[in-house]
């Protein structure tokens, strides 16, 4: 017996529920899984609410899930899955390569995210990675996740859009608990120069004093770094 009370088999087979509201499409898919070999279709489910049953039921490493089905849509199904039965995967196959499908799939809990377009031997190694453990995306869809992160503002820009960048630079400092001096020797300016910005950053954020800057900087994720001691 295996860990999880299921008798082994000689090859091991990754036990795999496929999730998709056309009959047709669903025979195929489990053609082409059993196929390769080393996996075992063993269930199937045409909409949400039947896959989040059997899944309970027959506890498949794998649920291979589509997202918009009649009857209950794959995402809500996904979320009740890894909910209650964390050790599952679930390996979404879709038409869909919208970014709100492709977030809300990832909040639910999916493992990875492949397009209906994709060959053989990719869903196949999406469905051994999803077994193991791994997160897997097809290559348009992690080309979409990683621009999404890398054109994320940076949030300590967006929480003075008032200031100018060298102003952002003084703030960052001071919130380091820098002072006008050591600010000056770092950013290579004036100590003049270092009080006309500081002036202007008080005023553009309406604040009395230093303290209050520092507290308004911090709050918004900046002097992160703080001043070690002894630094000069």
């Amino acid at each position: 017996m295996t860990a999880n009370g299921r008798e082994a088999t000689s090859t091991d087979a990754i036990r795999v529920l496929i999730t998709d509201d056309h009959p047709v499409f669903r025979q195929g898919l489990k053609g082409l899984l059993q196929a390769l070999g080393g996996i075992d279709v063993v269930a199937e489910a045409e909409c949400g609410p039947d896959a989040v049953r059997l899944a309970a039921e027959l506890q498949p490493d794998v649920v291979v899930m589509d997202l918009h089905m009649p009857g209950g849509n794959g995402i809500e199904a996904t979320r009740t899955i890894t909910r209650t039965s964390p050790r599952i995967g679930v390996l979404v196959l879709t038409m869909f390569r919208d970014d709100d499908s492709v977030f809300a799939a990832m909040r639910a809990g999916a493992r990875g995210y492949l397009l209906k377009e994709s060959g053989a031997e990719e869903i196949a190694r999406a469905v051994r990675a999803v077994a193991a453990g791994e997160a897997i995306y097809g290559p348009e869809i992690a080309r979409r996740v990683l621009t999404y992160f890398t054109d994320m503002p940076d949030p300590r820009q967006a929480a003075f859009p008032q200031l100018t960048e060298r102003e952002r630079e003084v703030l960052e400092l001071i919130a380091q608990g820098r002072s006008n001096a050591e600010i000056a020797a770092t950013l290579f300016l004036s100590q003049k120069t270092v009080r006309n910005h500081v002036s202007n950053i008080f005023m553009k954020l309406h604040v009395a004093d230093r303290a209050q800057a520092i507290v308004l900087a911090r709050e918004a994720g900046l002097g992160e770094t703080t001043k070690n001691a002894g630094t000069p």
